[in-house]
């Protein structure tokens, strides 16, 4: 029999660095993301470069740029005009009466060459000083027009930070409610308020369903199990009908089955309703004294590496997710010569629970469907003795609801290695 892969976490190494999990993918090169932006010219990540800004300092821009446009067309303007009555002053000059002839010519070519100096100083120093003062309150204008666009958009970060805050716990009575004009926020505020409410509305028509599925489900499958177990109990019961009784006994007991994991997925699909300090330790202890009888019944030795883990979460929905794995690594298993190892610790500000367990070879490919509701491995739906498939898809949607992840990759020599990941409390 092949040895499991090396201990990913356990109590003495709890914040060490993990192999990389066996059968995971590895990458030889840089980063997908680095390869394309190496191959993006200069022209193509000038223009994404807007799509990287946030739109507070998109407007900030657009406000700046409308300044500058607007401020050096006015500078243009008055230029223009300057020039023309700088003209006008210096074509009305004359010659004093009196002047000898043979100097008007050189005064007037001397006071010409002034004039045109002079000129010349003048729109300089206008274009000079007015650049300098454009470019003043132009800084200005950027930094009025960022707090102009802080406070333009502080309507949609209150829509933003309660969108974040919404929960299914809180939809009941958590709204935007803006205050203010008429405008096209306010419009926005008030269509997401009543998307809210028709949201609120569903979940409600859920929770009832849920609930009275639950009930009406429930109660036809007991009372068959009841009557059966009456009928099997007379003495005077022939041995067909004794067959056929605890064949629909079976039968009976695998909807019975069935039901409670498609009830347990609708809730643990749903906000977490109970939120309390729990240790994960404890919870995997829990599960492994259960199916300890299990397993000893299909031969299946169970190894336990168990480190203390806190979180914060609903401890019956975690002992179910944690039993799930412990069974689904029971029950495909190798034949009276099966192992199943269950660690559990903190790694990298993570809690984490990894089960691992010999047994048949899983492709590859075939990993991620495993997680999807009614689907087995080297079973069909009629073939189905062993689950009904919704073993894996509870364990997904139980560390969803907690803020989790889990994942899974092929074990060396046969099996399945399955890892879940908490937030730290």
């Amino acid at each position: 029999m092949s040895e499991p892969p090396p201990p990913v976490i356990g109590p003495h190494s709890q914040r060490s660095q993990p192999p990389a999990p066996t059968g995971a993918p590895v990458w030889d090169g840089p980063p997908p993301s680095y390869s394309a932006s190496l191959q993006r010219s200069p022209l193509k990540r000038i223009k994404g470069l807007p799509g990287k800004l946030s739109i507070r300092w998109r407007l900030t821009l657009t406000y700046g740029t409308m300044f500058f446009v607007a401020g050096s067309l006015l500078l243009t303007v008055m230029y223009l005009l300057l020039r023309s009555v700088l003209s006008d002053v210096r074509f009305s000059l004359e010659v004093p009466a009196g002047t000898p002839d043979t100097l008007v010519e050189i005064w007037q070519h001397q006071i010409e060459i002034q004039v045109t100096k002079l000129d010349e100083q003048i729109l300089r120093l206008m274009v000079q000083q007015s650049a300098l003062v454009l470019l003043g309150v132009g800084i200005f204008a950027l930094l009025f027009g960022y707090l102009v666009a802080e406070r333009a958009l502080r309507p949609v970060a209150k829509m933003t930070t309660t969108a974040r805050k919404l929960s299914e716990s809180t939809l009941a009575h958590q709204r935007i409610d803006l205050q203010g004009p008429d405008d096209e926020l306010k419009e926005l505020a008030d269509t997401f308020d009543s998307m809210l409410t028709r949201l609120n509305l569903g979940f409600d028509s859920q929770r009832r369903f849920v609930a009275n599925a639950s009930h009406e489900l429930r109660t036809p499958l007991t009372i068959n199990r009841t009557v059966l177990e009456i009928a099997l109990s007379d003495p005077e019961a022939s041995a067909d009908l004794q067959a056929l009784g605890r064949t629909l006994l079976e039968v009976n007991a695998r909807n019975e089955k069935l039901i409670e994991g498609l009830l347990l997925l609708a809730r643990s699909e749903r906000e977490l309703a109970v939120r309390k300090p729990v240790d994960v330790n404890d919870v995997a202890k829990t599960a492994v004294e259960q199916l300890t009888p299990m397993a000893e019944r299909h031969g299946v030795t169970i190894v336990t590496d168990l480190a203390g883990a806190p979180a914060q979460g609903d401890p019956v929905l975690l002992e179910r997710s944690v039993s799930n794995l412990v069974e689904n690594a029971i029950k495909y298993n190798l034949p009276e010569s099966g192992k199943v190892w269950i660690r559990t610790g903190i790694l990298e500000n993570s809690l984490i629970v990894q089960v691992a367990n010999t047994g048949q070879h899983v492709p590859a490919y075939e990993v991620n469907s495993l997680f999807e509701p009614f689907r087995r491995l080297h079973a069909d739906r009629v073939d189905s003795a062993n689950g009904s498939g919704l073993g894996l898809s509870i364990v997904r949607a139980v560390v969803r609801a907690h803020g989790g992840d889990v994942t899974a990759v092929p074990r060396d020599g046969g099996g399945l290695v399955v890892t879940i990941r908490l937030p730290e409390r």
